[in-house]
């Protein structure tokens, strides 16, 4: 089975991962795709200022840093997974990679981080689930 992952380095992310280690561990899944998505970034005083490859850049190191605790859970476990961090609307990214890449089953947290944060992470997951025909499990 093909777990697709996304997450954005917050406690409920971290409880996700958890969840997939014990599923890996219990045989239910081998293969992990560890995701995170960066939204587009369309502030004009920002995209008047920086070239197109330093705002890239910048999206990949945010990714990046969101991935971190994911992936020192996923190694300490011994689960092997492909990390990934994508640009687009966060739901509609996720739906896209799981359909692109064969996955059968979504796990995510169900708030991000912060108050705001929290609020766009249970639209995000709203949002998911009426997008994706997989099963999505989400975890508190």
């Amino acid at each position: 089975m093909k777990i697709l992952l996304p997450v954005d380095g917050s406690t409920h992310s971290d409880r996700a991962v958890r969840h997939v280690i014990s599923e890996v561990n219990a045989g239910a899944g081998s293969q992990v795709a560890l995701i995170n998505v960066q939204p587009p970034i369309d502030a004009p005083e920002l995209l008047g200022h920086m070239p197109e490859s330093e705002i890239a850049a910048m999206q990949e190191t945010r990714g990046g840093d969101a991935l971190e605790s994911a992936r020192k859970l996923l190694e300490k476990a011994g689960v092997p997974y492909t990390p990934s961090v994508l640009i687009g609307e966060i739901a509609e990214t996720i739906d896209k990679y799981a359909k692109e890449n064969g996955c059968e089953k979504i796990v995510m947290g169900t708030r991000g981080m912060g108050a705001v944060r929290s609020v766009l992470m249970g639209s995000v997951a709203m949002r998911l689930l009426s997008l994706t025909a997989l099963p999505v499990t989400l975890v508190k």
